[in-house]
Order: structure tokens, then C-alpha cells, then sequence
């Protein structure tokens, strides 16, 4: 298996948190020497990871055509914030701005294709990380470049001039491979765009840097849970629509045994950290904001288990459930995607509860507080679908030979 290095796309490189940023350094650090290009710029974090990485960092565009499409991308991403603010009403035009946002994204991604196939055409393969949920084949057209793309999910549905735009650029769709996180997401794409090529492959990998005694001690220290012994969850993340916050806010309102929760992320709901805060039996510590990885370890090391509790049908990679598997800490997760429920069946650091049932939940944050569950051992994470960074980048780089194999323009 050839080693070359990867040129890997990430537009979202500037936003802190997730679980993106992790895998693009990982996928960095097994490749020496990729080329990793971050079209609106990149976290210190990040960069700074990357360098150790011998990573080359680029962070403006390579060639007069892909800095025409990224001021094409930013001038419609203006417009399309600006739409938001106004067309509030008349309820015709309220969804136009989110498909400017959709064009916006794509000449991004062509701009970096394009920055790609100057600064590294002999990549062992080139891959957008976190790809838009449409246009594909424009993109490979105005990029001149084919490549891989990790589609995350469907936030916003094409109206007709999008899917306009798409037929029209549809011959470019043989000049991609879509990457899906999970089964669920791949079936929804073959639905809405049949002739795009796609597999099915976990985004989060395994670094094999699971906790230790000295951090899970050092976390209880941090949030000062004293005794050491007491029961500690965590709620790791933005508060988006996916996620189940009501049932939560429900089920820790019916606690009749003194537990810690620790909240990190952004966004959060402060009049609801507020009721949370007067309850009997919760001892509420917050982490608000994006979560730099060091302090994420201490919230996660502070924790008997994470909690995932999400709507039902919800398909999508969980960036908390891999997080868990990876580092070693159990689970309390609704059963909202039945094949990640299928997949957790009898493991005993994993406790499910329906989705959707603040019961169940209350049932599974009592069992934490008598008896917290074994931690996960290291074959966790190939259970939920994980590979190691070589392996991923091993992967990627035969996805994209066989997608040369027949565009020999590669």
C-alpha cells in the first residue's frame, strides 16, 4: 500500500470542537507530509497539532481560479447571512438564503480542489473531510480535480434551482466517491442522488489515546467532586435540534439520588442550566463554548459514563458515542439508531434506554449512581466501526486509486 501523502480539505477547520478537527490531525499525523488545506482558516489548536504532524498548511487559495471561487463563495455567503436576516416573511423566500448557502459551500470546496490539484497532483488521494450535502459533481467540475467526500448528513433540502444546478453538473458525480459515516446516511443519499458513487465508512478513528488513572483523577480534581466516589455523567456538545434535551431536562427533574453532570459545549440553553441548577439531587459544573481537546480529556475523565440522547430516526455518526469508545468511558444512550443500538446489544459498559422516554433515562442515571459500568476496552472501537488513523488513510487512499482507475484525469 502506497504511503504518498493525502491532500485533506477541511472547511470547517476554523470552528473549535467536534470531532473533525481530531480525525483531519490524525489522518495528518499517519501521513507525513499532507497537504492540508483550511479555505477560512484553521484553529491554533489545529495548527499547531499539524505542525507536529509535519503537516503543509495552507490557508489561501493557489492559482487566479480558485481565488475567483472563493470570493464567488464568500461574496454569496454575505448575501446568504444577510437573507436570513430579512427574509423572515413572505414565507416563500424564507428557505432561499440556506440555498445560497448550499452554492456558497460548493464553490468553497472547488476553490480548495482546485488549490489541491496545484499544490499536490500526486496525492495518494484528495479528500473534503466534511463535504456539503449537495452539488456534488459541481463540485468535482469547477475543481478540476476528482476526490472524495465525507458527507456528514442532510441539513438543508435542494430547492428547485439547486437541483437545476446539479443535473446540469451531473456528469461531474463519476468524478467523485461520496464517503457516508453510517448506513443510514448512505441509504438517504442514494435516494436523493442515485447515480453518486458512495460507501459506507466511520469518520472518527482510533488514536489509542485512551485515559488514564492520572487523568480520571485529575478531572474529578478539576471540577471538585469531592468525594472522588460520587457519581458523575457527562453532556458533551451543542444543544442542536437532533439532540433529545427535553427529555433530558425532564428525567433529571425525577432523580431521586444525588448525581454531578458536567455540560460542555455550545450552544447551551442557560434558562435551562438555570433549572437544572436549583435541582435537589443534580450538581451542575459547565464548560460553555467550543471545548479545546486537553480540557474535553478532563471532562470526559472526570465521568463515569457520556450521555447521548437524541430523537428517534436519527442516523447520523455520533462524534460522543465514538469519543466514549475511543477513550474508554461507558455509555448512557437512547436507542435512536437501531444499528448502533444492535451494535451495543449486551455490551456492558453500554446502558440504552428508548429514546424519547425520560423514564428509561432516569432508570439507566440510577444505575451510574449504584453502580457505575465496567469501562470499554480497547476492541470498542472496531465494535462501533473505528479504524486507526493508517487504516483510514490506508482506505482512502484505494477508494481513491479505484476512483482514478476510470478518470484518467487523476
Amino acid at each position: 500500500m502506497t504511503d504518498r501523502p493525502l491532500a485533506l480539505i477541511e472547511p470547517y477547520a476554523d470552528r473549535s470542537g467536534g470531532h473533525h478537527q481530531r480525525t483531519l490531525v490524525a489522518l495528518a499525523h499517519a501521513r507525513p507530509g499532507s497537504l492540508v488545506i483550511a479555505p477560512h482558516g484553521i484553529t491554533r489548536e489545529a495548527a499547531t497539532a499539524l505542525r507536529e504532524a509535519d503537516a503543509r498548511l495552507v490557508t489561501a487559495p493557489a492559482g487566479l481560479r480558485a481565488a475567483w471561487l472563493l470570493a464567488a463563495s464568500r461574496l454569496l455567503a454575505g448575501l446568504s447571512t444577510s437573507g436570513q436576516r430579512a427574509f423572515l416573511w413572505p414565507r416563500l423566500l424564507r428557505r432561499l438564503p440556506h440555498q445560497i448557502t448550499l452554492v456558497a459551500r460548493c464553490l468553497t470546496e472547488a476553490s480548495a480542489l482546485r488549490t489541491a490539484r496545484r499544490l499536490e497532483p500526486g496525492a495518494g488521494a484528495v479528500v473534503i473531510l466534511t463535504a456539503s450535502e449537495a452539488l456534488h459533481g459541481a463540485a468535482a467540475l469547477l475543481g478540476g480535480q476528482p476526490h472524495l467526500r465525507f458527507v456528514h448528513e442532510a441539513v438543508t433540502t435542494e430547492d428547485a434551482v439547486v437541483r437545476l444546478l446539479g443535473r446540469l453538473a451531473r456528469r461531474g458525480e463519476d468524478r467523485v466517491i461520496a464517503v457516508y459515516p453510517t448506513q443510514a446516511v448512505g441509504d438517504q443519499f442514494a435516494a436523493a442522488f442515485p447515480r453518486l458513487p458512495g460507501v459506507v465508512r466511520a469518520f472518527a478513528v482510533d488514536d489509542g489515546c485512551r485515559l488514564t488513572d492520572a487523568e480520571r483523577e485529575g478531572g474529578r480534581i478539576a471540577f471538585d467532586i469531592i468525594p472522588t466516589v460520587e457519581a458523575v455523567v457527562c453532556l458533551v456538545g451543542g444543544w442542536w435540534p437532533y439532540k433529545d434535551i427535553a427529555v433530558i431536562d425532564t428525567a433529571l427533574g425525577r432523580l431521586k439520588e444525588p448525581l454531578h453532570l458536567v455540560v460542555a459545549g455550545a450552544p447551551l440553553d442557560e434558562a435551562v442550566l438555570e433549572r437544572w441548577r436549583a435541582l435537589p439531587n443534580l450538581r451542575l459544573h459547565t464548560v460553555p463554548g467550543p471545548v479545546a481537546e486537553s480540557v474535553l480529556r478532563l471532562v470526559y475523565a472526570a465521568s463515569d459514563a457520556a450521555l447521548v440522547a437524541r430523537h428517534p430516526g436519527v442516523g447520523k455518526e455520533s462524534g460522543l458515542v465514538m469519543d466514549a469508545a475511543r477513550l474508554g468511558v461507558p455509555l448512557i444512550v437512547s436507542d435512536h439508531d437501531p444499528a448502533l443500538t444492535a451494535r451495543l446489544h449486551g455490551q456492558p459498559w453500554a446502558l440504552t434506554f428508548p429514546a424519547g422516554d425520560p423514564e428509561g433515562l432516569v432508570d439507566a442515571l440510577h444505575t451510574v449512581v449504584r453502580q457505575p459500568p465496567e469501562r470499554p476496552g480497547t476492541e470498542a472501537a472496531q465494535l462501533l466501526g473505528m479504524r486507526t488513523a493508517a487504516e483510514q488513510a490506508d482506505f482512502l487512499t484505494r477508494t481513491f486509486a479505484s476512483l482514478c482507475t476510470k478518470e484518467s484525469r487523476c
